[in-house]
């Protein structure tokens, strides 16, 4: 009962901060985690449209241990990627989760499921449609977004945390250089899952905790037909998420019936700004495009 008062109390603090009207609100709690509250930025739109983006910055899945680090929910990637969806009208929860060295999977990705939950149980509070929720991340931001959108993300409806009783699934999906599959990214896997790859030439490699695992973590063995519409964004040059990836991700949604684009962008390496491409295309105009047509619902 008392953690449920906590959790109201946050949601009621958050709602009343925004009396001001301020252009981001800080620190906003979504979650505790053993003591450590999860935390997010939200950004508001002067001219808000009612729909909802969860942002989540590319960091390796990790983030420095320092006291003094700075937090991955307000690095230049989250403000870069924020202010056009911002202009748009979208209100944008820029998060932090748990990361390595200290946390290996699955708490990123059940971190960011609770940012979805929270979101979803307090739209009223934040002017958003609950049913209609967006992800953009880039590089495991990427992951953890195409996580969101692949995922089935059920609440639970017998849980006593109202908040873990709403869906974790979002609407829509913008993924920038996103790792979407652990067998061929074993070196990641190894540091995100805290597991050596599975055996290959094993023939109970299916039965092991390491098989198990990376399957788990990797959104394309999650994709379905009642997945959210994925843009892809990802550079052709890419050396740390190979451009594969998203060709892998582009074949299996359209597999499955889902709408979904992939835009190749020649000669960039992997970054956010896309480093190396000669000429690049609009990629934040095309990431709110996306967004208009497929959450926004405009034509």
């Amino acid at each position: 009962m008392a953690r449920m008062k906590t959790i109201a109390l946050s949601i009621l603090l958050a709602a009343t901060a925004f009396a001001g009207d301020p252009a981001v609100q800080s620190n906003v709690v979504y979650g505790m985690y053993s003591g450590a509250a999860l935390l997010m930025d939200v950004h508001r739109p002067t001219n808000p449209n009612g729909f909802g983006i969860i942002y989540v910055s590319g960091s390796g899945w990790t983030s420095p241990m320092a006291y003094s680090a700075a937090p991955l929910k307000s690095n230049d990637q989250s403000l870069q990627y924020a202010k056009p969806l911002v202009a748009a009208g979208y209100t944008v929860f820029a998060l932090n989760h748990r990361s390595l060295p200290r946390f290996h999977y699955p708490a990123a990705v059940e971190d960011v499921q609770r940012a979805v939950r929270f979101v979803r149980r307090s739209a009223a509070n934040f002017g958003i449609q609950p049913d209609r929720i967006g992800a953009s991340g880039g590089s495991s931001g990427g992951h953890l977004v195409g996580m969101l959108g692949t995922l089935d993300g059920k609440g639970n409806p017998d849980d006593f945390d109202p908040v873990e009783r709403e869906s974790a699934k979002v609407q829509c999906v913008v993924a920038r250089a996103a790792p979407i599959n652990f067998f061929r990214m074993r070196t990641a896997g190894v540091a995100f899952l805290g597991m050596g790859a599975p055996a290959g030439d094993d023939p109970d490699a299916t039965k092991s905790l390491e098989y198990r695992t990376y399957h788990a973590a990797s959104p394309i063995f999650h994709v379905s037909p009642d997945d959210p519409p994925f843009l892809l964004m990802h550079g052709d040059k890419d050396e740390s998420v190979p451009f594969a990836q998203s060709e892998e991700m582009e074949k299996a949604l359209k597999a499955a019936g889902v709408p979904v684009k992939l835009i190749r962008i020649e000669g960039a390496g992997h970054g956010p700004t896309f480093p190396g491409a000669g000429n690049p295309p609009d990629y934040l105009g095309e990431m709110v495009a996306w967004f208009n047509r497929y959450l926004a619902g405009k034509r």
